[in-house]
């Protein structure tokens, strides 16, 4: 997406990227979109990079993006519509996504229980917006039908690196050697 400047239509909540720190993008306040992957939108603002979730998308005057999936045929949980559910979530600063990142270490379905266990880790163990993407996740999982409970779990071994990347997004990044 190119970039391109939006005037908040009302008060945004947003994160500072990369230490997730809570900020208010004021009403009537210009703003630049520098990614608007998987209905959330990473903005400059005031010069700091910030991170918009996707169900604030009206305040930025845009319409929101909804993952949506076909009306289930039985009361299983479809698991292909589970990854599909965590590849629809971006890291804020690099145009990719969770899974192609390889930052998504498992997957687990408890069909009679209706859950789904997440272990995912971070492209570094500080970073503070961790809590956010582990946000999105459950709220990407749990519009999966028949899907009730998700659990992600943070883990740091083995730790993340490059090499984890699928080949397109080490293409894509640059870091492909």
């Amino acid at each position: 997406m190119e970039r391109r400047m939006v005037v908040a239509q009302a008060d945004c909540p947003a994160r500072r990227v990369p230490d997730g720190t809570p900020l208010t993008i004021p009403k009537d306040t210009f703003v630049t979109i520098t990614q608007a992957l998987g209905g959330n939108y990473t903005v400059t603002y005031h010069g700091q990079m910030v991170r918009v979730d996707g169900t604030d998308a009206d305040k930025l005057g845009l319409e929101p993006e909804l993952l949506e999936f076909p009306e289930p045929v039985d009361d299983q949980i479809d698991i292909e519509q589970v990854w599909t559910a965590l590849k629809s979530v971006y890291d804020p600063e690099i145009p990719v996504d969770l899974v192609n990142l390889g930052l998504i270490y498992g997957v687990e379905v408890d069909q009679p229980g209706k859950h789904v266990d997440i272990r995912m880790t971070l492209t570094a163990p500080g970073c503070g917006m961790g809590p956010v993407l582990v946000g999105d996740v459950e709220y990407r999982v749990k519009r999966v039908p028949n899907v009730e409970t998700v659990k992600v779990e943070l883990v740091f071994d083995p730790p993340w690196s490059r090499e984890m990347m699928s080949e397109e997004a080490q293409l894509e990044t640059g870091m492909f050697f």
